[in-house]
């Protein structure tokens, strides 16, 4: 009987920067960005609120038109899985890269800077995949319900970049 294992990735941040596309010889697009989780807790001995940010290395292959929608500040849900490469540098050092290997039907865009980033009052509190065929990038979005905002929405100061 074979052993069963799991890899998977969940994350909440906000992107670190906007997404950087390029294409192998074959015309495949690959996206790449960072994201930022953060991690708060109050310290036990000073009772001070501490904070610690982690970056995250996203990859997404093969998926449209995503560049457009996900720009720094942005707040992102995905799930994928963890891959880590090696290779030596130009000293014969051996090098390691841990990344998050996304597919773009689990991205969710939730928000980020200058939007409310709540979703429509029809969802509750379930925001609507992202799009990433060119119709829909130009489907306007719906605007943001004020009156249904999280109380403990993020600000820009929350934003560690």
């Amino acid at each position: 009987m074979a052993s069963r294992s799991v890899n998977k990735v969940t994350l909440l941040g906000h992107l670190g920067r906007d997404v950087e596309t390029r294409y192998t010889p074959s015309g495949v697009p690959v996206h790449n960005f960072t994201l930022a989780t953060n991690r708060r807790w109050k310290d036990q001995q000073t009772g001070e609120w501490k904070e610690e940010t982690d970056w995250h290395n996203i990859v997404v292959w093969k998926a449209e038109n995503l560049a457009p929608h996900l720009q720094k500040g942005k707040q992102v849900y995905l799930e994928g899985r963890l891959q880590t490469r090696s290779w030596e540098d130009k000293d014969g050092n051996k090098r390691y890269s841990t990344e998050v290997i996304a597919e773009a039907f689990s991205i969710i865009l939730l928000g980020g800077r200058g939007e409310g980033g709540a979703p429509p009052p029809d969802t509750e509190g379930v925001a609507p995949p992202m799009r990433t065929t060119r119709a829909a990038a130009a489907a306007p979005s719906p605007a943001p319900a004020a009156a249904d905002a999280p109380s403990q929405e993020i600000s820009d100061e929350d934003v560690p970049f």
